[in-house]
């Protein structure tokens, strides 16, 4: 096993009949968290017509996961 972090990124928008997500794998919560920051500094760079229309959020999510094939390590097998 080894530990991972996944970046859940969430995006709600009117009229949309679910909320929209994604995911990214990261070997280390560094990694993640300046993933996470340059989401967020996306969104915020956004004119404010556009926010007022999308929400977002987004979270660095710890998980042990078994090796994941193709991955580079130590996340890959």
């Amino acid at each position: 096993m080894t530990q991972i972090f996944l970046l859940l990124m969430l995006i709600s928008m009117p009229g949309q009949p679910s909320v929209k997500y994604t995911a990214s794998i990261y070997a280390t919560e560094y990694q993640c968290a300046e993933a996470q920051i340059g989401f967020q500094e996306a969104y915020e760079a956004k004119p404010q017509s556009y926010k007022d229309g999308v929400r977002v959020k987004s979270l660095c999510v710890p998980f042990e996961a078994f090796p994941i094939k193709g991955m580079p390590s130590p996340i890959g097998a």
